[in-house]
């Protein structure tokens, strides 16, 4: 960066308007005079010196895209500088925040523990050999008509048709069956 000597020095409140009109010129004396000040107030914010001076280069490129915004009526030219280089800093912070906790959670499901299927196989063959009992319990009728419904997969019409029965006598012993197993089976469902 070249120096531009105190002379030829406009104030900043100048400069930043200078520069919302496309002044190159003002725009490089700005910078000049406000890039250390703006590197340091991101530095303290964004530990990484690399994104660091990322940011610090973004804040000056919005103050070329944003340099109409700025009012000197409204605060000093250096607030306005140091605001956003602030606000820029903590929002890149978040955003690496962020980014780490998504890949701490992406690596954590990564290495989540494997299902153990020994103990689901037995914990199946279990409940099967408690629902077979279950079932053994049942009177012929209601087991032939649960075994049909459940087992069998048909709806309460096709078992009243399988068996050559009414309807709503189909569904009592379906009912009948499955509330004496529950009872068997413990109130489970």
């Amino acid at each position: 960066m070249g120096h531009v000597s105190t002379a030829d020095t406009l104030p900043m409140a100048d400069l930043l308007v200078q520069v919302g009109h496309g002044s190159q010129s003002a725009f490089t004396q700005l910078y000049d005079a406000t890039s250390a000040r703006v590197h340091g107030l991101v530095c303290r914010i964004v530990v990484d010196r690399a994104i660091a001076e990322e940011v610090t280069q973004e804040v000056f490129l919005e103050v070329w895209r944003t340099g109409p915004a700025f009012d000197p009526m409204r605060g000093s030219a250096l607030s306005w500088l140091f605001t956003i280089a602030h606000r820029r800093a903590v929002d890149r912070v978040r955003s690496v925040s962020a980014a780490h906790r998504r890949d701490e959670a992406y690596e954590a499901a990564q290495t989540a523990p494997e299902y153990d299927t020994t103990a689901a196989e037995v914990d199946d063959r279990l409940r099967a050999e408690r629902v077979r009992a279950a079932v053994s319990t049942l009177s012929d009728i209601q087991r032939e008509a649960v075994e049909l419904a459940y087992f069998g997969g048909l709806s309460h019409v096709e078992v009243a048709d399988r068996l050559g029965i009414a309807l709503g006598t189909a569904k009592s012993r379906i009912r009948d069956g499955l509330m004496k197993m529950r009872r068997e089976l413990g109130g489970e469902r």
